[in-house]
């Protein structure tokens, strides 16, 4: 993120590690063939309510945030991998939307080709919010890419 001018999670390390005592959602982690930790996200039963429509804040939806991935292995495209599996999750657990937020409209770009959609943009404090959201689906061969560690991923829906 730092090599395209984005904002970088470098000095957020303590915050992250900290969200693992989160009562409000689950870090989930990705790893590299058992051996190390290449990924971790948030997902949360409610997002933040400013931003979001009462009806929107009424449908059942995962909140999905604080996305990180190890950047030597971007080739094999984990954000994407983690998104899609949350997708996926999120759709078994009978939720109807994943939605999560960005401060850039680069991410916007990046989010968007994961099937994420901008649904509002806000200004928070000194920072103005990008919200996207997406249907959930199921996303049939994600457990083979976990597997064979494939650099493809499998088509949606």
């Amino acid at each position: 993120m730092e090599e395209r001018g984005l904002p970088s999670w470098r000095e957020s390390v303590d915050d992250l590690a900290s969200q693992c005592d989160n009562p409000y959602g689950d870090v989930w982690l990705l790893e590299l063939d058992g051996s190390r930790i290449v990924g971790r996200t948030t997902i949360q039963e409610q997002g933040p309510p400013w931003g979001w429509t009462e009806a929107e804040r009424a449908e059942p939806a995962h909140y999905l945030n604080t996305s990180v991935t190890d950047p030597a292995i971007r080739h094999l495209r984990p954000g994407t991998l983690m998104a899609w599996w949350a997708v996926d999750r999120a759709f078994r657990a009978g939720r109807s939307w994943v939605r999560r937020d960005c401060l850039s409209p680069e991410l916007v770009r990046y989010y968007s080709d994961q099937g994420f959609h901008l649904v509002h943009e806000v200004e928070r404090a000194k920072y103005r919010l990008y919200l996207l959201g997406r249907r959930t689906e199921p996303l049939e061969g994600l457990s083979a890419w976990f597997r064979e560690g494939r650099p493809a991923l499998p088509s949606a829906g």
